[in-house]
């Protein structure tokens, strides 16, 4: 084996491992968050998970990215270590896939038929559409398969490179004597454990046997306790994503340390006990990358076969090794704003679809929390209550919080490559957190305002109070449409903000005139009216914000930004709809 084909090894492993990457990376931008949603939501029993972790691992191409993934969740607190142990059995079926695509590069045949599903035959031809989708479309989900095309391309170039240039591994005899020392069980398993440690992917280390067998010379008597190794040794992504997590995050990295590292030895027992008996003879034979492909999924399908009934028991298992008093084991608590929060965990940013479902998820929290915020601070304007005012002001705090930490993770989900629908919910997000958050600001207002009538023994005349309780009727409303439309990205409901908003605006404009003649006739004291004024002029607001809200999803899912001018051409036009819903509004707020 000369220079030359150490370089186009190491060139080949390049490729190889590049291509790995951006195909799994475009598979997981096209999948987009649904396949995490359903992990998180439909994994209920752990027969569901062991399926949802097969699907998932088989369409990411990674059992380590779907390990850190429920090693999240649990660090969250929104999946249980009963459900994670299920999905993280699927995990390791499912990345068997990888090992049946790249057993393609061993087929051989004269055979018009076989020839067709050759890596030579079909490879430069996906190359060409990846990279005409990729270069000469306009479509972001074009783009997205022709990444995935192009990494797939990739990584089978890689992988032939490889096995050409170890090709003349085949006629050296020391290769062949180095290789025959790993058929001890233990020294081929340290092998295949330290390889895939190092490079943090199964998969990976997988293909590179299978490159190695090419030669001829790898018998299955090294292959099999290589495979053993690497399936202990892709453990080490969990373990370090859960470095810092929360206990049972830590037990959800030994869940699947103990899965694999107990498999492999219960394997080892029982297949090398098989053959001090029945000496399989196979086991001198060159392995083929099929043989391995064949292997790998065995094995697993095996382990999961074996210790799916004791799922219960690893759970304890890594229960007893991680322990921690203070903490309930496996519980997951009703969520308040830390719990909530902690679903803007930094191992999602691997996956950067779901971490962009997670921030939609938590800034869904803050609107709804900001609704609620409202509505009580409203009532207070009504029938003054101290544990209300204080409720009130704790919300304005949380919400502040709210807007601190996704900001500041939006900033770095914003750093990774995203879809094109991502990005847009990125920019959703962005725009209207900023708006509920000065409506709990202006609901912290109001409820001051209210304490300082109470305090001061002041009241409204009958009058005041009548159209008062009108005008918040239309904003409470205006602010539930709001979080319902910023919620569920309905465009159609946020086309009936603005009319609103318009009769929202004659509102406090005839309230403004009714309040100067009442003080005019001495029927409002000086006081009282300047609180009355600090009153109208925080509803007004609000209902400005719900605007913003309103026109943003409207103008990005348009895919236009201009929110001046798109209101000013709403109010010039005026449609027969848009007249239509603010008669409606009239008729309902009307004073």
């Amino acid at each position: 084996m000369t220079i030359y084909n150490v370089l186009n090894l190491f060139g080949g492993l390049a490729l190889f491992l590049f291509g790995m990457q951006v195909m799994g990376e475009g598979l997981t931008k096209t999948a987009g968050s649904k396949l995490e949603y359903i992990l998180e939501q439909l994994s209920n029993t752990r027969f569901k998970g062991l399926l949802l972790g097969i699907g998932v691992t088989a369409i990411i191409q990674s059992s380590s990215a779907t390990t850190v993934m429920v090693v999240g969740f649990v660090n969250a607190g929104i999946m249980k270590l009963s459900q994670a142990v299920g999905i993280i059995m699927g995990a390791n079926i499912g990345t068997t896939v990888t090992a049946w695509i790249l057993s393609l590069t061993g087929l051989s045949s004269s055979s018009p038929i076989v020839a067709i599903f050759m890596p030579k035959t079909f490879v430069p031809v996906l190359a060409v559409i990846g990279i005409i989708f990729y270069a000469f479309t306009k479509s972001d989900a074009k783009k997205d398969i022709g990444i995935i095309l192009l990494g797939f391309s990739v990584l089978m170039y890689g992988m032939e490179g490889m096995s050409s240039a170890v090709s003349p591994l085949a006629d050296d005899p020391r290769f062949t004597n180095f290789m025959i020392k790993f058929s001890n069980p233990f020294l081929g398993l340290l092998m295949g454990l330290v390889v895939t440690a190092i490079i943090q992917s199964s998969s990976a280390s997988v293909g590179i046997l299978q490159a190695l067998c090419v030669t001829g010379v790898v018998p299955y008597s090294v292959v099999i306790p290589i495979i053993l190794g690497q399936n202990i040794g892709t453990c080490i992504t969990a373990v370090i994503s859960s470095i810092g997590g929360k206990v049972n995050a830590k037990r959800a990295a030994m869940i699947h340390v103990y899965l694999n590292v107990i498999g492999a030895f219960l394997f080892m027992a029982i297949f090398y006990t098989l053959n001090a008996f029945i000496h399989f003879g196979f086991l001198s034979n060159a392995a083929s990358p099929v043989g391995i492909a064949i292997i790998h999924s065995a094995f697993n399908i095996f382990v999961v076969a074996v210790l799916f009934p004791f799922g219960d028991k690893i759970v304890q298992l890594a229960t007893v090794t991680i322990r921690d008093k203070a903490e309930e084991e496996e519980e997951v608590v009703e969520k308040n704003e830390s719990d909530v929060l902690s679903l803007l965990d930094d191992r999602f940013l691997e996956r950067p679809a779901f971490a962009v479902g997670q921030c939609e998820t938590v800034a869904h929290e803050m609107a709804n929390l900001t609704n609620e915020s409202l509505t009580r601070a409203t009532s207070l304007l009504l029938s003054y209550d101290k544990k209300i005012y204080k409720e009130v002001i704790a919300d304005e705090t949380e919400i502040d919080t709210f807007e601190d930490v996704i900001g500041s993770y939006l900033v770095k989900v914003s750093s990774k490559s995203l879809s094109a629908e991502d990005s847009k919910k990125i920019s959703i997000i962005l725009h209207c957190m900023s708006d509920f958050e000065r409506i709990s600001d202006h609901a912290r207002n109001l409820a001051e305002s209210s304490q300082k009538l109470s305090q001061k023994g002041l009241s409204f005349s009958d009058k005041a109070v009548d159209e008062l309780s009108v005008y918040i009727s239309a904003i409470n409303e205006i602010v539930s449409m709001s979080k319902d439309l910023f919620i569920n990205k309905d465009v159609d409901l946020a086309k009936k903000v603005e009319p609103l908003e318009e009769v929202i605006d004659n509102i406090n404009e005839k309230a403004r005139k009714h309040h100067f003649k009442r003080l005019q006739k001495g029927k409002c004291t000086l006081e009282c009216g300047m609180v009355y004024e600090d009153i109208l002029t925080d509803l007004e607001r609000i209902s400005d914000h719900c605007s913003n809200i309103a026109v943003c999803l409207i103008e990005i899912k348009n895919n236009t930004y201009d929110t001046h001018e798109y209101i000013d051409s709403l109010k010039e036009s005026q449609t027969d709809e848009f007249r239509k819903l603010c008669s409606e509004y009239d008729k309902k707020f009307h004073i």
